[in-house]
């Protein structure tokens, strides 16, 4: 329903751009409302470094997403959310999808490296006679068995961050179903979209039990090879539609003499430092508060009440393959805003701040973001053409099987005479099989 003016410009605006158009509109709109020190960062590096600004935002977003874990949610029309979220960049090769990575991920591969030390440290001196075994703190893991996961997340239960370089080779163990661990890796992602419970009893490990799971991921993939994304039950699982993909929509084909200014990346990381303390300190055995609530505003509630309403209106009039990605969508906007508010506060972490509708609105940009780059993907990826069975063809069908004039009349919504003078043309049944083969009428 139209509102206002600006409401109708939007819709016109909406008709008139489409495709890489229209994300990178979005993109540059949400750039205008993230804090200065997440931009600096997304601008610097497009210049020194021409790594896409696409990329890089959606290298932050899965950073900023593993660095809140459980610690933080909100709870807003019935539902606690989390913001843990999966991200795949699509790209060719030497498009610097890993520089981006790498350079999002410095803060949470500096605590890695920092609590490996300590792990070491304490793992020489301790006594297996008196003391237990140390546990390994870990953020990000890279290269692992889904066995391995599960141990990890089980000894880090407030989050874990999967970092794939080479996401194709994931996607071909979950498309694999001789594959235990792809199943597992498959089941392990849908579940823990949702923060759904891991039990892991195996007779070579000790079981455990991880009452929510939080998993983020985060991976580059070619785009030849984004098909296989869509095939061996990747689609009909769910696991696709829980997925944001990031195209390339921006290039700096022009080198810049220097490098990026250190204060820039100190300040981004210590951002991201921020979040991750209040995290540290969620996780010490001594401490009672464990979990923070962050509060909506009313305007904020309503604001995600009414898109939310919207997404389910367009879902009614969507086709299959966007109907099923609408319906996370109905989950990524409550992730997006808390995501985009713990952003906004990570200079002073004044968790007590309430949400307020501004960052739905960013949240909700983001979530549109996505859903347009869904669609991108669909639209290059995805060239199968649905060719609607003639009249001759579904009558020579309703003949092979028996079926009347009547039949065809309601199937079709010709009418009676017209069907009638097709029934009463001959036809070659060869003709027919062959064109079964291509337009699947059945």
């Amino acid at each position: 329903m139209v509102k206002s003016i600006k409401d109708i410009e939007k819709k016109l605006n909406d008709l008139t751009i489409s495709g890489r158009d229209k994300s990178l509109e979005m993109l540059n709109e949400v750039l205008k409302y993230l804090p200065k020190e997440y931009v600096d960062l997304i601008n610097e590096a497009f210049i020194y470094k021409r790594i896409p600004k696409e990329y890089l935002l959606s290298s932050i977003l899965f950073t900023i997403s593993t660095a809140l874990g459980l610690t933080f949610y909100i709870k807003a029309l019935g539902y606690k959310n989390y913001a843990n979220l999966y991200f795949t960049i699509v790209g060719s090769r030497g498009d610097t999808k890993s520089e981006g990575l790498k350079l999002a991920t410095i803060p949470l591969k500096e605590l890695d490296d920092k609590d490996y030390e300590e792990y070491c440290f304490d793992l020489n001196n301790y006594k297996s006679d008196i003391d237990s075994e140390p546990l390994r703190k870990q953020t990000l893991i890279q290269n692992s068995s889904i066995e391995a996961v599960h141990k990890i997340h089980s000894e880090n239960p407030n989050s874990i961050g999967i970092y794939i370089d080479e996401v194709y080779s994931l996607v071909e163990k979950m498309g694999n179903s001789s594959s235990r661990d792809g199943v597992a890796w498959r089941t392990f992602l849908l579940e823990g979209y949702t923060n759904g419970f891991v039990d892991v009893s195996r007779k070579t490990t000790k079981s455990f039990r991880i009452k929510e799971t939080y998993p983020t991921l985060l991976g580059g993939i070619q785009k030849e090879f984004v098909p296989k994304l869509f095939a061996n039950g990747n689609l009909e699982s769910g696991f696709v539609d829980r997925q944001l993909f990031m195209p390339r929509l921006t290039k700096n084909k022009k080198l810049k003499r220097g490098s990026m200014s250190s204060e820039v990346i100190e300040s981004y990381n210590n951002l991201v430092f921020n979040i991750l303390q209040y995290k540290r300190q969620s996780e010490n055995e001594e401490e009672d508060k464990k979990q923070f609530e962050i509060v909506l505003s009313e305007a904020a509630e309503e604001k995600l009440f009414s898109y939310t309403q919207e997404l389910i209106d367009r879902q009614e009039t969507a086709k299959s393959m966007i109907k099923e990605y609408m319906s996370k969508m109905q989950i990524s906007i409550h992730k997006f805003s808390l995501l985009v508010h713990m952003m906004k506060i990570s200079g002073d972490m004044n968790y007590t701040k309430l949400m307020d509708e501004n960052t739905v609105d960013v949240a909700i940009t983001l979530n549109e973001f996505y859903f347009n780059n869904f669609k991108i993907i669909l639209k290059e990826n995805l060239k199968v053409v649905y060719k609607e069975p003639s009249l001759s063809e579904v009558v020579l069908l309703a003949k092979k099987n028996g079926a009347s004039q009547k039949v065809v009349s309601e199937i079709t919504g010709y009418n009676k005479s017209t069907v009638s003078k097709c029934w009463n043309k001959e036809k070659n049944i060869q003709k027919l099989e062959t064109s079964l083969k291509y337009n699947r009428v059945c």
